[in-house]
Protein backbone atom coordinates (compact mmCIF):
# COMPACT_ATOMS: atom_id res chain seq x y z
CA UNK A 1 0.00 0.00 0.00
CA UNK A 2 1.68 3.35 -1.12
CA UNK A 3 0.62 6.30 0.13
CA UNK A 4 1.44 10.55 0.74
CA UNK A 5 1.37 11.49 3.96
CA UNK A 6 0.55 15.54 4.79
CA UNK A 7 2.83 17.63 6.72
CA UNK A 8 2.03 20.97 6.90
CA UNK A 9 0.09 20.77 3.91
CA UNK A 10 3.86 19.61 2.24
CA UNK A 11 3.78 15.79 0.78
CA UNK A 12 5.62 13.20 2.09
CA UNK A 13 6.11 9.66 -0.19
CA UNK A 14 5.29 6.57 2.08
CA UNK A 15 5.26 3.07 1.80
CA UNK A 16 3.12 0.55 4.49
CA UNK A 17 4.97 -2.92 5.33
CA UNK A 18 2.65 -5.31 5.99
CA UNK A 19 4.75 -8.13 7.36
CA UNK A 20 6.95 -6.05 9.66
CA UNK A 21 3.76 -3.54 9.89
CA UNK A 22 5.81 -0.19 9.90
CA UNK A 23 5.52 2.66 7.93
CA UNK A 24 8.79 3.91 5.84
CA UNK A 25 9.15 7.48 4.79
CA UNK A 26 10.96 9.03 2.05
CA UNK A 27 14.07 10.62 4.10
CA UNK A 28 14.36 13.43 1.12
CA UNK A 29 10.94 14.34 1.57
CA UNK A 30 10.92 14.72 5.45
CA UNK A 31 14.34 16.40 5.62
CA UNK A 32 13.38 18.86 2.80
CA UNK A 33 10.40 19.97 4.68
CA UNK A 34 12.35 19.99 8.42
CA UNK A 35 14.82 21.92 7.12
CA UNK A 36 13.29 23.83 4.18
CA UNK A 37 16.41 23.18 1.80
CA UNK A 38 15.83 23.78 -1.61
CA UNK A 39 18.06 20.47 -2.29
CA UNK A 40 17.66 17.92 0.20
CA UNK A 41 19.89 15.43 -1.62
CA UNK A 42 22.20 17.59 -1.84
CA UNK A 43 21.82 18.38 1.78
CA UNK A 44 21.69 14.56 3.24
CA UNK A 45 25.53 14.24 0.94
CA UNK A 46 27.22 17.76 2.84
CA UNK A 47 25.28 15.88 6.45
CA UNK A 48 27.02 12.55 5.37
CA UNK A 49 30.43 14.35 4.96
CA UNK A 50 30.20 16.35 8.13
CA UNK A 51 28.71 13.60 10.66
CA UNK A 52 30.18 10.28 11.13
Amino acid sequence: MSNIKLFESKQIRSVWNDPDQKWYFAVADVVQILTETTNPTDYIKKMRKRDD
